[in-house]
């Protein structure tokens, strides 16, 4: 199916690893102009680049603390100034740090809360302003299932999505007139590099929450994000769908 997306131009943070490079490679062949930030993993970066424009669109790593306010307007900028214009903002990037609550310092706390909720922020509001005046664009903010449900020992992690899915209605209500559509994706166990990592017996416990019997891949996230950035989604806004194969329920 044709999602129309030939020629648009996206930002994804986080989009060097993981989920989020899956979703820069899904939106580079369905025809987007991908810009991806990343802070430490410079040559993973530019090795998704490399596929993006191997596919025959532009490509642009930026190195962005998508903590940083100054960060995220900057590069915001950059793209429109380097692409002409910005169409999509896929905000994925985000980091966990666990622990109970009884034993979370107020590091683990700030800086979960700081990446995963503020810099959410950061991008969606620097993205707001330029679709507010073309009056067009696409955001998707990649938050979890936890964040809908809570989770032990994740009081930091489970607040910060939650919040990006408070702040993604939120906006949807502020810029719809403006032909914005703001929407959720809410994936589940997705085996990612940072999954292989888990202990088995909680992935073991993951699996048995699925009505599926796996885990999503991370071109299955990608799938449902392409869908909500094209215009075949565009009566969708404020939604949060998840990619969880059931495991929510």
């Amino acid at each position: 199916m044709d999602l129309g997306l030939e020629g648009k131009n996206a930002i994804v943070t986080g989009g060097s690893l993981g989920i989020g490079a899956a979703i820069a490679l899904t939106l580079a062949k369905e025809g987007c102009n991908v810009a991806l930030n990343y802070r430490r993993h410079d040559v993973e970066a530019k090795a998704i680049v490399a596929e993006i424009e191997a596919m025959g669109r532009k490509g642009l790593a930026i190195q962005a603390d998508v903590s940083s306010y100054d960060d995220a307007q900057k590069m915001v900028q950059t793209v429109v100034d380097e692409l002409g214009r910005l169409d999509i903002l896929v905000c994925n990037a985000g980091i966990n740090w666990d622990g109970v609550i009884w034993k979370m310092s107020e590091e683990q706390w700030d800086t979960v809360i700081s990446v995963n909720l503020k810099g959410y922020f950061n991008y969606n509001k620097a993205a707001a302003i330029v679709m507010k005046d073309q009056k067009y664009g696409k955001i998707v903010n990649i938050s979890s299932i936890n964040g809908l449900r809570g989770k032990f020992a994740q009081t930091n992690y489970a607040a910060s999505k939650g919040g990006e899915i408070a702040m993604s209605k939120s906006l949807a209500r502020e810029l719809g007139k403006f032909n914005v559509n703001v929407n959720v994706v809410a994936p589940g166990m997705v085996m990612t590099d940072m999954a292989a990592g888990i202990p088995p017996e909680f992935l073991t416990k993951a699996m048995d929450e699925t009505a599926v019997g796996r885990f999503a891949t991370p071109e299955e996230c990608a799938d449902v994000v392409a869908f909500l950035c094209s215009d075949r989604s565009r009566h969708v806004t404020g939604e949060v769908i998840k990619v969880d194969g059931g495991q929510y329920m």
